[in-house]
């Protein structure tokens, strides 16, 4: 049985690993959950000498089968609890991601198996991200953001990077949603933001940033 800390471990690695597929580092482990170096090593002793990770100066963090198998499961909890607070107790999808961190934890045998079914088996949670199914398998994961689009190109918004409130407080007031229909019209130079249009509308120019955090579909 994995503690609340070491869930998290898993599965900070396991989206770090997701979003860049490159070496996994204590430095970045510690960036994203923004704690101190020192626990950050003393933690992956812990979870080396559980079998859930391996570590080398080289290779850098990388979760074995069991711990992936674990993190998937942690990942696909807290997904589906995203779509019930979502879908059914009708929060907004700002506010969802820090109940579902919670939520996350409990370690019913059945549950995550009843809410899928109870759910209508979700393939998305409400920020775009695939949703594991029992056996670890998952629809598409989108990679192409806004920034990556052409000028003159149209795209639809299928999932968000950036799944803090702030940021979807933003799309909100900008009218984005998951299935968003976007036009870029113009890539400014000096500093890489972007001018848009949505859903037909008046154009507005957006940060780098932004263009960054959206992942789109042609």
């Amino acid at each position: 049985m994995n503690t609340l800390s070491e869930e998290n471990y898993l599965k900070c690695i396991y989206r770090l690993w997701q979003d860049k597929g490159q070496k996994i580092s204590p430095t970045a482990i510690a960036d994203a959950l923004g704690n101190n170096p020192a626990s950050v090593v003393d933690m992956i002793r812990k979870l080396t000498d559980k079998q859930l990770i391996s570590y080398d100066k080289k290779k850098g963090v990388e979760l074995t089968a069991q711990g992936q198998k674990d993190a998937t499961m942690i990942v696909r909890r807290h997904r589906l609890w995203e779509v019930f607070l979502l879908e059914k107790l009708g929060y907004h999808w700002d506010e969802i991601h820090d109940i579902a961190e919670d939520l996350e934890h409990i370690k019913d045998a059945t549950l995550a198996d009843r809410l899928d079914k109870f759910l209508g088996f979700p393939e998305y949670d409400p920020h775009g991200d695939p949703i594991p199914k029992a056996n670890g398998k998952m629809a598409k994961r989108y990679s192409t953001t806004l920034a990556d689009v052409k000028v003159g190109g149209s795209c639809r918004v299928v999932a968000v990077r950036d799944t803090t409130s702030q940021f979807l407080q933003y799309l909100q007031k900008l009218s984005i949603n998951i299935g968003t229909k976007i036009q870029l019209l113009e890539k400014i130079t000096f500093d890489n933001s972007l001018v848009i249009s949505i859903n037909g509308e008046e154009p507005k120019t957006v940060s780098q940033k932004f263009g960054e955090s959206l992942l789109i579909d042609m």
